[in-house]
């Protein structure tokens, strides 16, 4: 599920087509439509180099670590700015960058792996089923059985016997 983006793709385009087209300054476009001016100079320069594919925002996206690799790697080799970055391989939000940044230097490479997301998956209550074979127990195993069920109905027996003792207790304590 994408989170929704705060300003959608036919008021972005309009917003360029105003820069572009009608030759108004962002600023100007800023204070009659109400985004940030760095905001409309960022989707100029993203729809000048991808068209309108360029204004669409994908938030949420995954990226392969290959793609975070070649981005860092550019980073350091060209020595280009966040917003070079990704104007030149099409991120729209340039703190992705930073932090992949820091988990790189952080953690190597096993930080741009991509995490789980969400709440971890519960422990399911469904028990591993124990290997029943057709042969018939001998006589041994029969009575190790036995003795593993007399076993649990004793201590269920002394726990039940605790908590009744407990509970009498409390009643003295209260009267």
């Amino acid at each position: 599920m994408e989170r929704k983006s705060k300003y959608d793709y036919a008021f972005k385009k309009e917003c360029v087509e105003l820069v572009l087209n009608n030759g108004y300054s962002s600023r100007h476009v800023s204070k009659l439509k109400g985004p940030d001016e760095s905001n409309i100079r960022k989707w100029v320069s993203f729809y000048k180099i991808y068209g309108e594919s360029g204004l669409i925002s994908y938030k949420n996206k995954k990226y392969a670590l290959d793609i975070k690799l070649k981005v860092l790697q550019s980073i350091y080799k060209e020595s280009l700015s966040l917003k070079e970055t990704a104007l030149r391989f099409n991120i729209s939000d340039s703190s992705i960058i930073i932090k992949w940044q820091k988990d790189f230097s952080n953690f190597g490479l096993k930080g741009l792996y991509t995490k789980p997301r969400g709440r971890p998956k519960s422990m399911s209550n469904n028990k591993p089923k124990k290997h029943t074979s057709d042969k018939p127990l001998t006589r041994e195993e029969e009575l190790l059985l036995e003795n593993e069920a007399l076993r649990c109905e004793l201590d269920y027996l002394k726990k039940l016997q605790a908590l009744i003792q407990a509970e009498e207790k409390a009643k003295k304590r209260k009267s």
